[in-house]
């Protein structure tokens, strides 16, 4: 296989997609005989940068290839990370780049999304030198003590749990339909209701904790698909401060924090295995991901996987949402199974929700039907060859893998493949991170327990 004249070499294909190639062992082979320095940083919120020194070629003959591997590389960075002003060494390039990230670009999709965001402007310019690598990671979560509200907000149900000294003395689930309601007065007020249900079970409110689907900066709602049939008027107005207004509103001035849900899955995590530096990946609808450092703090890097390219393959499967192909919502989520289920010789039913035709496959797969073991064994392979490059920028020690693409048989068939390829190809990392499934001990704690502990108290 070849990319723009670079070789690619992969000895563990994905056996339903045989197309397939990582965007790590292009990135290695493109690398070999680059040796021209670039540097690219990109600004976030608050001054903070995210910076890489890397090499390309220079040459009119790998043009196109130098091109290609930048512009997937500051898409990693801007998902990964997030930000508004890419900053880069090379004037030339940094031209280039402007057309595709410019007005009807091929990239516009995240333009606009980072523009929404951080509210500022997007950018890319050049510079003679790169700044300092800057970030401010913040220490959150693991406070338990005293009467405490833990909200989750999913995009079928809401937990909450009220919370007294680290035990839970109350949990509740409710059935809403945020997806669909475009007002927003419905999300304010089962936020509110879900927030009075555990209040009414302690004697007092010390602190509230929120965990939400989306991203947040300064406890704010910048985009969040809860929210999606919001008009943009009543989402600046409503919105973006509304769980800041339904905690102050309900208890006043009592400590809080808002925090990605995947973040919080990944403190969780830490909770129930008592370490950090976790990378939490849920493959469901799409693939959430969330990150805890070495000390225990959420980055603030928005961690969406789900538009980090992992494919570089020119006929890679499009993502309808952002445009783009060869991202990994098409290979760590329940459309990964629905794409791979008809090439193993599974027909799913027309007209079935996405859920519907998982929940097909994974009954082949409890009953240890070889076409569904296809589809695992395939997203294993992917799994294996995309946390070496993810690794690259986490440096992560442990990845725990969620969702209900990972359940039963066959999360258990995705396990076993990824670490195969994980042996056999990069063994280099052997021994440097350890993967594992979320056990009885990480169900006892929750999503909304874990939410409960974001805050200090009072």
């Amino acid at each position: 296989m070849e990319r723009y004249g670079i070789p690619v070499q992969i000895k563990n294909v994905p056996e339903l997609d045989p197309e397939f190639m990582p965007i790590l062992r292009f990135d290695r082979a493109f690398l070999q005989d680059a040796k021209k320095p670039v540097s690219i940083a990109v600004e976030r919120a608050d001054g903070q940068m995210a910076v890489r020194h890397t090499f390309v070629h220079g040459t009119p003959e790998m043009a196109e290839a130098d091109l290609y591997y930048v512009e997937r590389l500051i898409k990693t960075m801007l998902w990964m990370c997030g930000g508004y002003c890419v900053q880069i060494t090379d004037q030339d390039l940094c031209r280039r780049l402007n057309e595709l990230y410019g007005a009807g670009g091929r990239q516009w999709f995240d333009v606009e999304f980072m523009h929404d965001v951080f509210e500022a402007p997007f950018s890319i310019i050049c510079v003679d030198k790169a700044p300092e690598e800057k970030s401010s990671p913040q220490a959150v979560g693991g406070h338990l003590d005293g009467c405490r509200i833990g909200f989750d907000a999913g995009g079928s149900d809401r937990k909450v749990s009220a919370v007294i000294d680290g035990e839970t003395v109350f949990s509740e689930e409710v059935v809403w339909f945020p997806k669909t309601n475009a007002d927003p007065d419905y999300h304010y007020e089962g936020i509110v209701s879900a927030f009075q249900s555990a209040a009414a079970h302690m004697p007092r409110v010390d602190a509230v904790g929120i965990s939400s689907a989306g991203i947040y900066i300064n406890d704010r709602a910048m985009v969040a698909s809860l929210f999606l049939k919001v008009p943009k008027d009543l989402y600046e107005a409503k919105v973006k401060d509304i769980y800041i207004r339904a905690v102050t509103d309900t208890f006043g001035d009592v400590p809080y924090v808002v925090a990605n849900d995947g973040d919080v899955s990944a403190l969780a995590g830490a909770m129930s295995l008592k370490t950090n530096n976790i990378l939490g990946i849920a493959m469901g609808t799409s693939e959430a991901v969330g990150y805890v450092d070495g000390e225990g703090r959420i980055t603030g890097w928005l961690n969406e996987l789900a538009f980090v390219p992992v494919d570089v393959h020119p006929e890679a499967m499009r993502d309808e949402w952002s445009g783009d192909i060869g991202c990994g919502v098409k290979y760590f989520s329940q459309d990964s199974v629905i794409k791979l289920a008809p090439r193993a010789g599974i027909e799913l039913e027309e007209g079935a929700s996405p859920a519907e035709k998982l929940k097909a496959v994974q009954a082949l797969m409890e009953q240890d039907d070889p076409r569904a073991a296809k589809v695992y064994r395939s997203i294993g392979c992917y799994l294996g060859h995309t946390l070496p490059y993810y690794y690259e920028f986490y440096g992560f020690g442990c990845v725990l893998l969620l969702g209900r693409v990972m359940s039963g048989k066959g999360g258990e068939l995705i396990l076993e493949t990824c670490r195969s390829v994980l042996e056999d190809e990069y063994p280099e990392l052997a021994g440097r991170f350890q993967l594992t499934l979320p056990d009885e001990k990480f169900r006892r704690v929750g999503q909304s327990m874990a939410a409960a502990s974001l805050p200090k108290g009072r």
